[in-house]
């Protein structure tokens, strides 16, 4: 496995989330992720609740492969970036162990910079260190 940084990794990351640009958005995606990596959200108590109402004891949403990921990331920058004026940034608390890193994220307010929310990172990297896994937990 190749030497990486886990907080230039984690920071790299979280601008994924916030690019504008959707050329620069793949690119940063091809850049990062495993050609079949796999993107699983633990959704928001809200979601979890609806879903146990309809019957379902377990939930959670995946997208694999860059098309998906990359509608994934732009979904998410269209509503939380363009739309609600957040933008996302990694704590400084990045660490690896092998081929995983973990850390925690901000969601902030761009008019503000008052942190709402944020989360927690699992990213499990392949022999290239790029992403193969992503274990989100928002609100973690």
């Amino acid at each position: 496995m190749i030497e990486i940084d886990p907080q230039y990794l984690a920071d790299r990351y979280m601008t994924q989330w916030t690019l504008s640009d959707a050329a620069e958005r793949r690119a940063a995606i091809e850049r990062l992720w495993a050609e079949d990596g796999t993107h699983i959200l633990h959704p928001p108590a809200e979601i979890r609740e609806i879903a146990a109402e309809l019957g379902f004891d377990h939930t959670t949403l995946e997208a694999q492969g860059y098309d998906a990921i990359e509608a994934r990331v732009a979904r998410s920058y269209e509503r939380f970036v363009e739309k609600e004026r957040f933008t996302f940034r990694a704590r400084a608390d990045a660490v690896r162990l092998n081929g995983v890193v973990k850390f925690g994220w901000e969601t902030v307010s761009v008019e503000t910079d008052d942190v709402v929310g944020g989360g927690l990172d699992i990213l499990v990297l392949d022999d290239d260190g790029r992403i193969k896994a992503d274990y989100m937990f928002p609100g973690a």
